[in-house]
């Protein structure tokens, strides 16, 4: 898996799990449980990952839903 996107929008990144989702694309969000230690500062970011081989697929579709600028 590969880092896509990094944010610390929990509502972005909700929003870009839902299109993944819609498209059968697998993901996982890494250090959520992080920024839930730091409580609601905002200050350490959380990671989506997508599978490798779709991950040109998964920034298409983010970028054509308006993410485009919050990808890597």
């Amino acid at each position: 898996m590969i880092e896509i996107m990094r944010t610390n929008d929990a509502v972005g990144l909700s929003f870009a799990e839902s299109l993944l989702k819609d498209q059968g694309i697998h993901h996982m969000v890494a250090d959520q449980s992080m920024s839930i230690l730091e409580g609601s500062i905002g200050m350490l970011p959380r990671r989506l990952l997508v599978e490798s081989d779709r991950a040109d697929e998964a920034r298409r579709l983010l970028t054509d839903a308006g993410l485009g600028d919050e990808l890597r």
